[in-house]
């Protein structure tokens, strides 16, 4: 049986989608990206500099794939010192 996941505001039932961005970025500027792109998404839920293959992962959570292919596209992407991105949706929440 699959979960999804649900958010209640109000009185409002909202579905929503979470992905794991992992993030490259130019040596040095990982902390930088991370408070950026925290600063201007709305969907992140989380964001930290990393150390291993990557060097920075973001949460976000979204009512729908379209939301995150735009601030991955228009926002992370664009920003200067992102190399390159991974994104992982997921699939169900345990």
């Amino acid at each position: 049986m699959r979960k999804t996941y649900m958010k209640v505001v109000g009185s409002l039932l909202h579905y929503r989608l979470k992905a794991y961005i992992l993030i490259s970025t130019k040596p040095g500027t990982s902390l930088e990206v991370v408070k950026r792109i925290k600063d201007k998404v709305k969907e992140v839920v989380g964001a930290d500099a990393i150390f291993g293959r990557y060097d920075a992962i973001l949460i976000l959570e979204a009512p729908a794939l379209e939301n995150i292919n735009q601030v991955v596209y228009r926002i992370i992407e664009k920003d200067p010192n992102v190399i390159r991105t991974e994104t992982s949706i997921v699939l169900e929440i345990t």
